[in-house]
């Protein structure tokens, strides 16, 4: 049986509830014109509003801005889009300087890379026209300094840096540009292989036609013949150790350099070195930014002890560990083979100890490894010598790494030395002697004798030609160094962060030299499968340890 709804008899209630239903009919009407009216134009994009950028000690970079950027061709030059995004208050990278900074022209024209293009007959023709649109760096991109993140960790303690790689529109017509490379520093291996895929790249893809190679570091800019680099110099270079250049410690004349520059017509300048070349760098991109003049500075990191801060690692340093391990591979067969026999390596690492500890990591045999970070005794019950005189005692054998900084870790022991490079810097005490002579004469006076063999390296490691892997990184490395002078970036170095290539201002590698940490993950890796002698115990940690036991 179906209900029925009665009809509703009073007058009055009928007349409300007519005028509530024409009520709700007029606003359903209404809501419907609008949505009609609506959807025949399109609304505002409603964007979030930009975090502030937090300022701290890169204020300077950060403030950096272009003159008449607004007036420029954003719509069809790619450049000038990404100088935008840079410039704008809100952008989280952290500024490289460019040429438009202190050089600005509102009628920056479009210059097409000569990489552009989609041919196939690169091998015939040259290293031009074969770069697919995809593949030059989008405006906007860039890469973070943390790769991860513990919880509850701010996602701002991470810099954003500015992607390298090949830009679409560059700053630089290639027909006008005069190039300089210069080695300094010491000799670590890969510099070859730089010199020559710099000069290739801008020689191949970027129609380059003079690219000199100066002498002997920053003084040859003024007091040698500059080198004019041809195809034929440079093709087989890359099988060779050391640099065919020369290289030096010093030398550094900001007004000689300029001058030289300037007579030369040079327009861009590549310097490979470490942390004292990079300062010397900035300097210069400083004075050039100054004085107006139209030449683009760069730096390529490189120290074969990889202690530049923040990038990944320098070119040199893999190979450096890997000819490093089979000196620690000589020195443990020399120890296996004697009576109570010791085996004793120095190895570089002045003032971080990165390839003492991968290659002891890598050998797997040894027993010792100090390393300038981390504090340890020398004598006394718990001292280094103590612990070699036991396990010698227990195991016949003991293989021992340290490297060239390590003096600065001995508590009870100090070791100083007053001579300095050319560059200013200190040279550390030699430890190796110290600990050959000092292991000898303690085990000795407990009445042991010893035969010890001691192995210092240090040149080995540095004039060997790179391997495989190192060769690959100075390409990757120095392609992208070549890009981004073309794109108008200045002052910057060019590094790996996170296996990603990236554009570094130059106050981010002079700003502290990298060190092992404690907490390292690969320092704790060495400790716990190697059995080291743990160093830098607290004084209750020491009262409490027991020798290791090796293998």
């Amino acid at each position: 049986m179906s209900a029925s709804i009665p009809l509703v008899k009073d007058d009055k209630l009928s007349k409300e509830v007519r005028r509530v239903l024409i009520s709700l009919g007029a606003a359903a009407a209404s809501s419907l014109l609008t949505y009609i009216i609506a959807s025949g134009r399109k609304e505002p994009e409603v964007k979030p509003v930009p975090k502030p950028v937090k300022k701290d000690d890169r204020e300077f970079n950060q403030s950096l801005r272009i003159q008449f950027i607004e007036e420029m061709d954003r719509e069809n030059n790619l450049l000038v889009q990404e100088l935008y995004y840079l410039d704008s208050p809100s952008c989280p990278v952290l500024r490289v300087p460019h040429m438009l900074h202190f050089l600005p022209d509102k009628n920056f024209p479009i210059i097409v890379s000569p990489l552009s293009g989609d041919s196939r007959f690169r091998s015939i023709y040259g290293g031009e026209g074969f770069l697919p649109d995809e593949s030059f760096i989008s405006p906007g991109s860039y890469t973070l300094s943390m790769a991860s993140f513990y919880p509850k960790e701010p996602r701002e303690k991470a810099l954003s840096l500015l992607k390298a790689g090949p830009r679409k529109h560059l700053y630089f017509r290639p027909e006008e540009v005069k190039a300089a490379i210069a080695t300094c520093g010491g000799l670590c291996p890969g510099l070859n292989v730089v010199i020559r895929e710099l000069y290739m790249s801008l020689y191949y893809n970027y129609r380059v036609k003079d690219v000199y190679g100066i002498r002997y570091g920053y003084k040859g800019f003024y007091s040698y013949e500059w080198m004019k680099l041809t195809t034929d110099k440079v093709r087989d270079i890359h099988h060779l150790g050391g640099t065919i250049l020369g290289s030096s410690r010093g030398g550094f004349n900001l007004d000689k350099i300029i001058e030289a520059l300037v007579s030369k017509g040079v327009t861009h300048v590549y310097l490979i070195g470490g942390d004292g070349t990079h300062r010397g760098i900035e300097v210069l991109s400083q004075e050039i930014r100054r004085r107006g003049l139209r030449i683009a500075i760069c730096g390529i990191p490189k120290t074969i002890d990889n202690d530049i801060a923040l990038i990944d690692k320098s070119f040199g340093f893999e190979t450096a560990v890997e000819e490093a391990q089979r000196s620690i591979a000589c020195a443990r067969t020399e120890s296996l083979s004697a009576e109570n026999g010791v085996g004793l390596v120095k190895l570089m690492g002045r003032n971080a100890g990165f390839i003492a500890m991968h290659a002891c990591s890598a050998s797997r045999d040894v027993n010792v490894c100090l390393v300038p970070e981390f504090q340890f005794d020398v004598n006394g019950p718990n001292g280094l010598f103590e612990y070699i005189h036991q396990r010698l005692k227990r195991k016949g054998h003991c293989t021992v790494v340290v490297a060239e900084g390590a003096a600065d870790g001995m508590r009870d022991v100090k070791l100083t030395s007053n001579v300095r490079d050319p560059s200013g810097n200190l040279k550390p005490a030699d430890i190796g002697v110290y600990l050959r002579d000092g292991i000898a004469a303690y085990c000795k006076s407990k009445g042991m004798e010893i035969n010890l063999k001691y192995l210092d390296p240090t040149y080995n490691l540095r004039a060997l030609p790179a391997n495989s892997y190192d060769r690959q990184m100075c390409a990757q490395l120095t392609q992208y160094a070549v890009h981004g002078l073309f794109a108008g970036f200045t002052g910057f170095s060019i590094g790996l962060i996170n296996g990603r290539t990236v554009m570094l201002p130059l106050s981010e590698i002079t700003r502290e030299l990298r060190k092992i940490s404690k907490s390292s993950r690969p320092w704790q890796r060495l400790l716990a499968s190697t059995c080291l002698l743990y160093t830098s115990p607290s004084p209750r940690d020491r009262q409490k340890s027991r020798m290791p036991s090796s293998a």
